[in-house]
């Protein structure tokens, strides 16, 4: 695949631009972008383009208000750079008040060192790979609960629950009977339009998370990730991480585990559906294809909508102003899709020999779970469609959309 070169000068959308967004989605995105605007959950990859192809650097009035980025030079610039764009301000905007940061993703070194030096053996490769035999044996037993019914609602009897189960089993042995409760935190702290709900439910997800660290810091250790985040790490002033920071990690630990790769499984299930070519190669061939698949769907069904920096000095940034204090997205799923990097970047091709994407990430917060991520997709798309390589979609797929994406329901029969 030939890259493009990226531009050295940005240009502002015209008024025509401005004028046709308007028309397009009822307001203009370029000025005036809200991420939790029904519009975006319904045109999401429409819109994402526009801003990839005519707006450097987009704003939003909402709330404190906030600016996206989503070129994939602009995403690279901010996410490497983390002296001028920190993560210590959160990645979410309009932070609901007294919510705890999340460890080490909103932090940066030496703090985020400390942390990532000591997580990162626990889900590196080596690790990850002896978790295959039970993810496909969780997957295989998700399936018999709904094969001979010839009909599931694919997402809250299959991708919704495998990622929860491979994380709670694997990593952090978690009881798996209390995983709804957990899923329905995360995910209403994330999705729900009222504020109040969303920090009140992320308060029960530390607070579950706290007590369930608790208690294994007073079991016999067990030698996984879990028993050293209960330790805690030394930062760099020689003192021990205090309790609160050790519940912080847990907890952003377990929103990577179970908040994202529902939405790729569930989004390439849809398109397989209907591109039956794809899904024969996959199954004639998953050496050659099943690693060009995975990338491909991470690249355009990126569950990582666009997570924040906030700026520690006055700063120019795709040709506009900055203010020390401005806080700035990173639209990850607009630098995946974005036609300077990657070749007709619209279409998704599953053959491509390189897919270039920042669905996990760029910079040092770059996605500690995507080995993980990677096997749950491989054990999904190869279990399924063994077993169920004749299927369709009978109901349009309903999905949900903030910094965050994920799709609600995915109705399947067979």
């Amino acid at each position: 695949m030939a890259y493009k070169s990226q531009e050295t000068v940005f240009t502002a959308p015209t008024q025509e631009d401005v004028d046709e967004s308007i028309r397009k989605y009822g307001r203009d995105i370029y000025n005036d972008f809200d991420l939790d605007d029904p519009v975006f959950n319904d045109r999401n990859s429409e819109i994402i383009d526009d801003l990839v192809e005519k707006c450097p650097v987009a704003h939003s009035k909402t709330g404190n208000g906030y600016y996206l980025v989503s070129q994939n030079k602009l995403v690279r610039e901010v996410g490497q750079d983390w002296r001028t764009f920190s993560a210590a301000g959160g990645y979410m905007p309009n932070r609901p008040d007294g919510l705890p940061y999340l460890f080490p993703e909103e932090c940066d070194p030496p703090l985020h060192t400390a942390w990532r030096s000591e997580l990162n053996p626990f889900m590196g490769p080596g690790v990850i790979k002896d978790y295959d035999a039970q993810i496909r044996s969780d997957a295989n037993a998700l399936i018999d609960s709904f094969i001979d019914k010839g009909e599931c609602e694919f997402v809250s009897q299959f991708s919704a629950v495998l990622p929860g189960w491979a994380f709670f089993k694997n990593v952090l042995g978690v009881p798996i009977a209390d995983l709804d409760k957990l899923v329905d935190g995360v995910e209403s702290g994330t999705f729900s339009p009222d504020l109040e709900e969303r920090g009140a439910k992320f308060g029960f997800v530390f607070q579950y998370l706290g007590e369930y660290l608790k208690q294994r810091s007073e079991e016999p250790p067990r030698g996984d990730m879990v028993d050293m985040i209960a330790a805690g790490v030394t930062y760099d002033d020689g003192t021990t991480s205090p309790w609160e920071d050790r519940v912080s990690v847990l907890v952003d630990m377990t929103f990577g585990g179970i908040a994202t790769t529902t939405y790729v499984i569930s989004s390439a299930i849809n398109w397989l559906a209907e591109n039956p070519e794809a899904k024969k190669l996959l199954l004639d061939d998953p050496d050659t294809y099943m690693p060009r698949a995975i990338e491909e769907f991470a690249r355009v069904f990126a569950p990582v909508v666009a997570l924040g920096r906030t700026c520690t000095k006055d700063v120019e940034l795709g040709g506009r102003d900055l203010k020390k204090g401005d806080f700035v997205m990173m639209v990850y799923a607009g630098a995946s899709r974005d036609p300077r990097v990657v070749e007709d970047a619209k279409t998704i091709d599953i053959t491509r020999e390189t897919v270039l994407h920042s669905a996990f990430g760029v910079g040092i917060h770059r996605c500690i779970g995507s080995n993980l991520a990677r096997l749950e997709l491989r054990a999904t798309f190869e279990e399924f469609l063994k077993r169920i390589p004749e299927y369709r979609v009978v109901e349009e797929p309903t999905y949900v959309s903030g910094y965050l994406r994920s799709m609600r329901t995915l109705k399947l029969a067979w």
